[in-house]
């Protein structure tokens, strides 16, 4: 990650003080300042900058113009503009075009030390998620033509492009998360964060704090302010997988966020608005589980605008041999190994397996059998070594 912060201010006794206020706060960054727009756009061509804060007004160039022109040739560089009273109207514009927020003239120091540490956060997890494209593109294909994974596909294309809640339901290993992502991939927000929360995962008593985020006091552990994943996925997706295991405390803050598009960290009255799409997972029945008194019915509604069913890999048997040529090629490609090939028995022994585990299950029955099988495997490397004894 690049350590670099530009200042970009006209008027120098502010750009001053903002140079000396973030080196204090951010002492593994170099800060820098620019006087003007034109020699802004110029530095940040030639250098990899993580966040840049800028007045909108200006000589030569105002600070929307700086914007667009930097989103040009850096777009995961973060943007805080920095406004006074007159340009407000303006500065909710810069939003819109990809600044992360906005601070009034004269600034307050702890709102602007706060916005920059989470833009920072944001602009990292961007990076990531960047990084991330081809690898997903790759590790999340849909592999299969049954009936089944056709279905799923035309609900992908219609539901994608648009921000409708989706739930997404079916056992373990099935699939769903590889459902998630590709709603995010074909969706408008693709270029923004998707940011996956597995709610199982996380003790009942800290996913309130890693939703919505903390300030520094709130609990013994929180000794510094933290965003939460809302404001993590802000302008893109959220992932809350295997929701049915989140407690009914965490479901009433997550409907509040669902139905009025804001957040507070925990220990903080202050109401944070956030602008994401929301995708949940499970492998649970919840209409069952709101009759027996631990889902909220109200949330269900609210999730489950759009519904779909990943079936399990019993119910697409057909799809088994394209799913053994696609993990053999990839688990090869891993390893840097040349892949195998599957004789027709194998792959008919495979077929006739019961896949509890369902794709996940399959996938590590074809490693193992690339690990030690022959060069090709046969009907009996199957026996030996897919055995479920």
């Amino acid at each position: 990650m690049n350590s670099n912060i530009l200042v970009v201010e006209d008027e120098a006794a502010i750009s001053r003080v903002l140079v000396k206020i973030l080196a204090e706060a951010f002492v593994t960054y170099e800060i820098e300042a620019a006087y003007d727009g034109q020699s802004a756009i110029e530095m940040i061509q030639n250098k990899d900058y993580a966040l840049v804060l800028c007045d909108i007004k200006m000589p030569k160039m105002d600070g929307v113009e700086v914007l667009i022109k930097a989103k040009e040739v850096a777009p995961f560089t973060s943007f805080i503009m920095i406004s006074g009273h007159g340009d407000l109207e303006t500065a909710v514009e810069t939003m819109r075009l990809g600044a992360f927020d906005y601070i009034s003239k004269p600034p307050d120091l702890n709102r602007l030390l706060t916005a920059a540490r989470n833009a920072l956060e944001k602009k990292d997890l961007l990076v990531e998620n960047t990084l991330l494209k081809q690898k997903v593109s790759k590790g999340y294909e849909m592999i299969g033509e049954s009936e089944a994974i056709s279905h799923i596909q035309q609900m992908i294309d219609k539901v994608a492009p648009t921000d409708a809640r989706v739930l997404i339901t079916g056992p373990n290993g099935s699939g769903k998360e590889l459902v998630a992502h590709w709603l995010h991939e074909k969706g408008p927000r693709a270029n923004a964060a998707f940011v996956e929360v597995n709610c199982a995962a996380i003790p009942s008593e800290l996913i309130e704090s890693e939703l919505f985020g903390h300030v520094k006091g709130a609990f013994t552990s929180a000794v510094k302010d933290r965003s939460g994943k809302f404001e993590m996925a802000h302008g893109g997706t959220l992932f809350l997988d295997e929701i049915g295991d989140m407690s009914l405390s965490a479901q009433a803050k997550v409907l509040r966020a669902l139905q009025e598009q804001k957040i507070s960290r925990v220990g903080s009255d202050k109401d944070i608005k956030v602008d994401v799409r929301v995708l949940a997972a499970t492998n649970k029945n919840l209409k069952e589980e709101i009759k027996a008194g631990r889902f909220r019915e109200d949330l269900y509604h609210r999730l489950a605008v759009i519904i779909i069913e990943v079936p399990a890999l019993n119910e697409r048997k057909e799809d088994i041999p394209l799913l053994i040529s696609h993990f053999s090629k990839q688990i090869a490609h891993t390893q840097g190994t040349q892949p195998k090939v599957f004789s027709t028995e194998a792959i008919s022994a495979l077929q006739s397996y019961d896949w509890s585990g369902n794709i996940r299950e399959l996938r590590n029955v074809v490693e193992r059998l690339l690990i030690l099988g022959a060069s090709e495997i046969s009907v009996k490397d199957v026996s030996l070594f897919a055995s479920k004894n």
